[in-house]
């Protein structure tokens, strides 16, 4: 079964810089958004950024101008520049993808399996 494999998560320092990437574990026909997202313990989880197929973008108004989401189709791989790190910005990542399997499936979202950013001096 195709899932979503996430990587780059890590320990920052306050300030620093991470680079988050995400792409299907297998064959997809097709891939339309594409996003990220995060959940803090205990709390709901949140949109962090939003990218279309048309590569539009969308972010939460707490990373704007801190994060930059992008895509590459030919990889099939959306990634997660984040800078400016802050305490807030510590938790568990999730890669979000609308995605068809196979030219007959349906569309539907397919969830990585989150990765930890911490941010720590």
């Amino acid at each position: 079964q195709v899932q979503l494999v996430e990587s780059g998560g890590g320990l920052v320092q306050p300030g620093g810089s991470l680079s988050l990437s995400c792409a299907p574990s297998g064959s997809v026909f097709s891939i339309n958004r594409m996003g990220w997202y995060r959940q803090a313990p205990g709390k709901q989880r949140e949109l962090v950024a939003l990218i279309s197929s048309g590569s539009s973008t969308n972010y939460v108004d707490s990373v704007q101008g801190r994060c930059t989401i992008s895509r590459d189709d030919a990889k099939k791989t959306v990634y997660l520049q984040m800078n400016g790190l802050k305490h807030e910005d510590a938790t568990v990542y999730y890669c979000n993808a609308e995605m068809k399997i196979a030219w007959r499936d349906i569309q539907r979202d397919y969830w990585g399996q989150g990765t930890q950013v911490t941010v720590a001096s």
